[in-house]
Formats: structure tokens, C-alpha cells, sequence
């Protein structure tokens, strides 16, 4: 049993990581939200609940940039290449920001969702859409998308 699993995880370890890493920068964005929303900006308005998008998502990039070239795509570039990579990186980030505002601003004041409900489902769309970006995009040593 633990050679079967041992097995799959070498076949998809790539993949597997990313979930995990996926997971704790979405652990990341939303405890820093909800403790913006909680503790920063109380009130319940469009502009609060931005801010606190905004601050959340500053922290899980960091986070995320810094797990994703370690252990997901083990991306070893030095120097210039580990700038432009890290440029590439906050680049795609910032394409799935915009889409994450809109899709928070929709959400929220168009179908008047919760918007700590609206995060986690937001959150779920930014994990595939921002694995797509990294392996097409960013980090260039990793394998095609099979």
C-alpha cells in the first residue's frame, strides 16, 4: 500500500504539490482576509471588503511565489532568470487579481452572496487559473501540461 501510494505520488508529484501548495496559500488568503475583515476594516462595504481582498492577496502571492519555485516546480534560476521569473509570476498574479475582484464584486453586489462565501468559492477558481498560468507561463524547466 505505501509503495502504490509512493508510486502515484512520484507519477504526479508535480500536481500533488500544487494542490498542497494550493491549498495553504488559499489557508493563507483567507485567514488574511477574514482577520482585515475582522479586525481592519469592520465595516461591511464594497471598499472595505476590496481593501482586505487586496492585503490578502498581497500575502498569499508572497507566500505563494516562494513555495511554488521551491517544492512545486523546483525551479533552481539565479540571478537575472530568478528576477524575470519572479516578474512573470507577479504578472500572472495580477491578471488573477483582476479576475478575482470582479468575480468578488459580482458576487457580492450582483447575486449578493456572502463575501466570506464569495472568497471561497473565488478562491477555488484562482488555484486552477493560476496553476495554468505558472506551468504555461512562468516557470519554463516543468514539464508541459499533459
Amino acid at each position: 500500500m505505501i509503495k502504490k501510494a509512493k508510486n502515484l505520488y512520484n507519477k504526479h508529484d508535480e500536481i500533488i504539490n500544487y494542490l498542497v501548495v494550493g491549498v495553504l496559500t488559499t489557508v493563507v488568503s483567507l485567514v488574511s482576509f477574514y482577520i482585515v475583515r475582522l479586525f481592519i476594516f469592520t465595516h461591511n462595504t464594497q471598499l472595505h471588503i476590496q481593501i482586505a481582498n487586496i492585503i490578502s492577496w498581497i500575502l498569499s502571492v508572497l507566500f505563494a511565489f516562494i513555495t511554488n519555485k521551491k517544492y512545486v516546480f523546483k525551479s533552481s534560476k539565479k540571478g537575472k532568470d530568478k528576477l524575470k521569473e519572479m516578474i512573470k509570476f507577479y504578472l500572472s498574479r495580477l491578471t488573477t487579481l483582476v479576475i478575482d475582484m470582479l468575480t468578488m464584486w459580482i458576487l457580492t453586489s450582483i447575486i449578493h452572496i456572502n463575501d466570506k462565501i464569495a472568497k471561497l468559492i473565488v478562491q477555488v477558481i484562482l488555484v486552477i487559473l493560476n496553476y495554468i498560468f505558472s506551468k504555461l507561463f512562468v516557470f519554463e524547466n516543468s514539464e508541459k501540461i499533459k
